[in-house]
């Protein structure tokens, strides 16, 4: 465990204009005959390519900069994390509640940010999972859910010394952020869940509930059409890795698809997705897996098993239920089980996988609503 070092993003020049001369260099196909509604578009792709080369990065990067980033030693990995206190001076430093953030794939940490920039009553943490942006992958051993819920924990504890905080997760880290909740509840004071508990494949193997065991077929038959991504990041990471960090239009296209298809957003017209995601975010994700190389670690949890829910003990720690639009159908009678301190419980009109990216003042309002609670009611 080593104390948090200054960190500050500067991409070398000389990366630029090697990424410039392999986008000039792009070769795009048609799309296919018959190709799905949903997903990416070959006209689309060419648009966001087009910006890239004549993007500022300069000044998205200095945005990024804007925001005090650290990068700490926890056992094996280097941990790279946003680290900003609260400012608003109404709260009190001292006072204001502190917010563990987390991303999942294909986020990066800098997709999490609006969110943070809306809470300046908060302290604020926005970790980058070990093997993602500008952490290091674990050296030894898997990428699971116990160990990046213990990582996570480390950093907030150990390396920053907070004894108290909340959690947000989305995609993997929802469940570790239920992880964290179950197995320190003296220190995770509250929970605010938009993709709510999962139970394990052979817990929902044994559901009895007509409800929940039709949510579970249902995401089961989508994951047929929809699942292919995630069955060749687990069986052929590297095969597929090789061809997307040598391609940034690949890359691009592997990214850019997943934030049109999981946001919300109607299928058809792939650049509905800036409705939800702007265009500086879409290429600000692609930039930072170009420049770190980090795609093919990102895939690791994917062939290691942190994409496949532990089972995951209940807990009382307090927590406030706002159901993603992607998963709108999820059980209210799952979350009660599983949070048995559960304070609400309701569906987003709007906002999907991406949540805290899509609707980041919405979220902000249920954040702060929930962590007035907390206080209210002095937990």
């Amino acid at each position: 465990m080593s104390a948090p070092q200054a960190f500050e993003l500067h991409v070398p020049d000389d990366v630029l204009d090697d990424l410039r001369d392999r986008l000039r260099r792009t070769r795009l196909l048609p799309d296919s005959p018959r190709k799905p509604a949903s997903g990416m578009s070959s006209a689309y792709l060419r648009e966001l390519i087009d910006t890239w080369l004549d993007w500022d990065w300069r000044a998205r990067e200095a945005w990024l900069n804007s925001h005090p980033q650290f990068i700490a030693q926890i056992d094996d990995t280097a941990v790279h994390f946003v680290h900003r206190r609260a400012t608003d001076a109404a709260a009190g430093a001292a006072e204001a509640p502190t917010l563990l953030i987390m991303h999942g794939w294909p986020h990066t940490f800098a997709l999490q940010l609006d969110f943070a920039d809306q809470l300046p009553d908060f302290t604020v943490v926005v970790a980058s999972l070990p093997g993602f942006a500008f952490s290091s992958p674990y050296a030894d051993g898997p990428i699971s859910e116990t160990r990046l819920a213990d990582t996570m924990h480390a950093l907030m504890t150990e390396v920053l010394g907070y004894e108290r905080y909340i959690t947000y997760g989305e995609d993997v880290t929802a469940n570790i952020s239920d992880l964290l909740a179950a197995q320190h509840p003296e220190q995770v004071i509250g929970i605010l869940a938009t993709s709510a508990h999962f139970p394990s494949y052979d817990e929902r193997d044994a559901l009895t509930d007509p409800g929940e065991k039709a949510f579970f077929d249902e995401l089961s038959a989508k994951g047929g059409p929809d699942g292919a991504y995630g069955h060749v990041q687990n069986t052929r990471p590297d095969t597929l890795a090789a061809a997307l960090n040598d391609s940034p239009a690949g890359l691009l296209a592997w990214l850019a698809e997943k934030l049109v298809e999981w946001s919300d957003t109607p299928p058809g017209d792939p650049s509905a997705v800036e409705r939800r995601i702007s265009r500086d975010r879409i290429l600000t994700e692609a930039m930072i897996y170009w420049v770190t190389q980090s795609i093919g670690t990102s895939f690791r949890p994917y062939y290691e098993g942190a994409d496949r829910p532990d089972s995951i003990p209940p807990t009382s720690v307090p927590a406030a239920i706002a159901i993603q639009k992607h998963e709108g159908g999820y059980p209210e009678s799952l979350a009660r089980r599983h949070y048995t301190g559960i304070r609400t419980f309701d569906r987003l009109e709007e906002g999907g996988h991406f949540t805290a990216a899509e609707i980041p003042e919405e979220l902000a309002r249920r954040m702060r609503e929930f962590a007035a609670s907390l206080t209210d009611a002095g937990s």
